[in-house]
């Protein structure tokens, strides 16, 4: 490793799908200190839909120039969301576009892949819609447009992607690479099979750790934002594995933890891989150290951002004072909001005696919805220990209360919004004191267990 535990301040490029951000956080705190945000822009020109690379490069190079005045910082740390690759071509520019994984390919060519693909028991890898399987991606790029992916001489995990325009050193890295991609063996710690099925060995960058420091900010790049020489920028790494980071330093094993935004993934820390269901989306992630992790995940961000916009806005005591009697009508919401993924897939949802219900009775049927989602996803890992729930879902008193009510464990909140930001920074060495957590322990509320008993029949 090649972490540094004496910076004062770390800047963060952190990715999500939804939103990106560039963040300074102190050190010794791990609170921001500084942030810009934007929008992560999907473009539907060119072959296919993809992400707005050069608008978010543009946006992070002001917001390093404006933090490398006030407050400055040390080093560069990234993260960003999964299911992504970027291809180069041998200066390395972008060859292709970078693939927007919600695009949907031909049937032919998902068929095609199908074939192709290595069983779970080698990757723990489960079958993904659309382009979450990264291996799918490359398929997909290699066969629909083949004289592009002629001009492919590097292939690179979306972080690291972010790391080569800043250094110019191009390299992958694990906890990116065990995403769900079908190209990692999580118990070998070495690509899958499919690298070779694809004929695409030859173009992986080189493997390096997420702690690595791969080279300091290029002088053209440097001299333009007004930074000092010398400016590391550290190897990266997949966002909810940055979430996962900060709570393997801290906190002994086994505990969960339930990463939020636009999915609510989660880890199982101390479980094993032996029981994981594939065709529920549960799956081993790898995480900073290169281990596996048992993990599972639905859309819950997603699915909880299109049903408040439907809501409308709703107060957290009145909130929690309609959950009783949610329950007591029978009123609930099934799976799926968020199609293809998830514990029930195949689901279409729809209400159940929601009939003249107020916006706080639908809020508070949404919050066991999400609720009664996240204990089916830790049952699937057979998660244990103390739940750990970081980002926006760990503001939603309601849904942190009823999922203890219903698991029987501690929850413990841990509500800022830099489980990210803050996790990427760890990988240079910083070691922040703990934030505030907020705990919630499990208590008894009237008619849950009934409730839930109906919910799954309600299903069937």
């Amino acid at each position: 490793m090649t972490a540094h535990p004496n910076y004062a301040r770390i800047a963060v490029l952190d990715i999500g799908k939804t939103n990106a951000k560039v963040v300074v956080l102190d050190s010794a705190t791990g609170a921001e200190i500084a942030v810009v945000k934007t929008p992560n822009t999907v473009l539907k020109d060119g072959p296919y839909p993809h992400y707005d690379v050069e608008g978010l490069w543009s946006f992070t190079l002001n917001a390093l120039k404006g933090f490398a005045k006030q407050p400055g910082f040390d080093a560069i740390s990234i993260t960003t969301h999964g299911a992504s690759a970027a291809l180069l071509d041998e200066t390395g520019a972008l060859a292709m576009p970078v693939l927007d994984y919600e695009h949907e390919y031909p049937q032919e060519i998902r068929d095609a892949y199908a074939a192709l693909r290595p069983g779970f028991e080698e990757t723990f890898s489960p079958h993904q819609t659309m382009g979450l399987n990264v291996g799918a991606q490359l398929h997909y790029q290699k066969t629909a447009f083949p004289a592009d992916f002629a001009r492919v001489a590097s292939i690179v995990t979306y972080p690291q992607y972010w790391a080569a325009r800043l250094t110019g050193v191009e390299a992958n890295e694990a906890t990116s690479l065990g995403c769900h991609t079908d190209l990692w063996n999580p118990r070998t710690g070495d690509y899958s099979s499919l690298v070779d099925r694809l004929g695409i060995r030859d173009l992986m960058a080189p493997v390096r750790s997420s702690f690595d420091a791969l080279g300091p900010v290029l002088h053209a790049i440097a001299d333009d934002i007004g930074l000092a020489a010398g400016i590391p920028v550290y190897c990266g790494i997949h966002d909810s594995n940055a979430s996962l980071l900060p709570h393997l330093v801290t906190r002994p094993a086994p505990f969960a933890v339930v990463s939020t935004g636009t999915w609510v993934i989660n880890f199982g820390v101390g479980g094993d891989l032996d029981h994981l269901d594939p065709k529920r989306d549960a799956l081993a992630n790898v995480d900073a150290y290169g281990r596996a992790v048992p993990s599972s995940r639905f859309m819950g961000g997603r699915e909880f951002s299109t049903l408040s916009e439907e809501i409308g806005p709703v107060g957290s005591d009145a909130a929690n004072v309609a959950v009783e009697p949610v329950i007591a009508r029978g009123m609930m919401l099934l799976p799926n909001i968020a199609p293809g993924s998830g514990p029930f897939p195949g689901r279409k949802s729809r209400w159940i005696n929601a009939d003249g219900a107020s916006a706080a009775e639908r809020y508070a049927a949404v919050c066991l919805y999400l609720a009664l989602m996240n204990e089916a996803c830790l049952d699937l890992i057979g998660a244990k220990g103390p739940i750990v729930v970081e980002g926006p879902f760990a503001l939603n008193e309601t849904y942190m209360t009823i999922l203890a009510a219903l698991t029987g464990r501690d929850v413990i909140a841990l509500p800022g919004s830099t489980g990210t930001s803050q996790g990427a920074a760890y990988l240079t060495g910083i070691r922040p004191k703990p934030g505030a957590e907020r705990h919630f322990a499990p208590t008894e509320i009237a008619g849950l267990r009934d409730y839930r008993r109906a919910w799954y029949a309600a299903m069937e």
